[in-house]
């Protein structure tokens, strides 16, 4: 490999399959980039997130997290993709390790199944004041299936690293049937301070699922994600939250997400004193990339 050019990989996450679940760009040696670079490389590589590994001094790596647009804080299915390469690579050996973020150090248990387990930021959680018609609007769905949920689900931000606006909608067809407008999602977000959007279901295809889900970020360059880690740890802390289970929440539950975009994929969530999210992990592509030189005066400005 020449010094202008960098290994990398697509690992599709919460699966076993290939070409299915979340597809995560992976770099697994990104010291010596800068932020440009790396800006550039997930452009290029044009899936939802890409990680760039590097050395830490906390913690046994770092990584930086970065959509095609932009650099986010936290990311669930491409911190399992990573473990999954470095694991398949025989780089990381199953057990305990630390990753350092942009929200702190946070515990990785790679299982000797092969399923990535990691450890979710402190949960937060503030119920939100919004017009549900203008909810239905943005997710083009009736504005009855969220209303009938209102009183025991109410519209929320939840965050375990990420803040997601989480929405339940009553039956499997309204979720799999929303014809989302990414301007006014992008707007209902940025208006309560969230990344993105989480429409879910308790009516999921799979009996063993806890629920079906859907996340939209276009503020963030993603307009639909198949599978999404970050927002399924900030759902599990949504539902603790709201007692949606009557008291009686399980310890794991299981979300399914993908199925409209025919990349499905299934998110094991733990919600005990700590909220956990776990996947399988498949690398599809491996290769290298050419490294952009970024010159910044070479940056125009509109």
């Amino acid at each position: 490999m020449s010094d202008d050019t960098l290994e990398v990989a697509l690992v599709d996450a919460f699966t076993e399959e290939p070409l299915a679940g979340n597809p995560a760009g992976v770099v697994p040696d990104a010291e010596g980039l800068s932020e440009e670079q790396m800006q550039a490389i997930a452009r290029e590589l044009s899936v939802s997130e890409t990680a760039f590994l590097l050395p830490s001094g906390p913690a046994d790596r770092k990584v930086r997290y970065f959509t095609p647009t932009e650099e986010v804080d936290l990311c669930g299915h491409a911190t399992i993709g990573s473990h999954v390469y470095l694991r398949e690579a025989e780089e990381l050996p199953a057990g305990e390790h630390t990753l350092e973020t942009n929200v702190g150090v946070l515990d990785v248990e790679i299982g000797e199944d092969g399923v990535v387990w990691m450890t979710q930021d402190r949960p937060e959680f503030r119920e939100v004041d919004l017009d549900y018609d203008r909810v239905a609007d943005a997710l083009g769905i009736d504005g009855v299936a969220l209303r009938e949920l209102e009183i025991d689900l109410p519209l929320a931000v939840a965050s375990t690293g990420l803040p997601f606006l989480v929405v339940p909608a009553t039956y499997f067809r309204q979720v799999t049937g929303a014809d989302p407008d990414p301007a006014a999602i992008e707007a209902l977000c940025e208006e309560v301070g969230a990344t993105g959007l989480y429409l879910f279901t308790f009516d999921a295809l799979s009996p063993d699922a806890t629920l079906h889900g859907r996340m939209f970020a276009p503020g963030a360059g993603v307009p639909e994600d198949p599978v999404t880690g970050t927002a399924s740890g900030a759902v599990g802390a949504y539902l603790r939250r709201t007692d949606a289970f009557g008291g009686d929440l399980p310890d794991e539950l299981l979300f399914e997400q993908g199925h409209v975009l025919d990349r499905p994929g299934e998110v094991r969530v733990e919600v005990g004193e700590k909220i956990r999210v776990g996947g399988a992990g498949v690398t599809s592509l491996e290769g290298t990339i050419a490294v952009p030189e970024i010159e910044s005066d070479e940056i125009v400005e509109a």
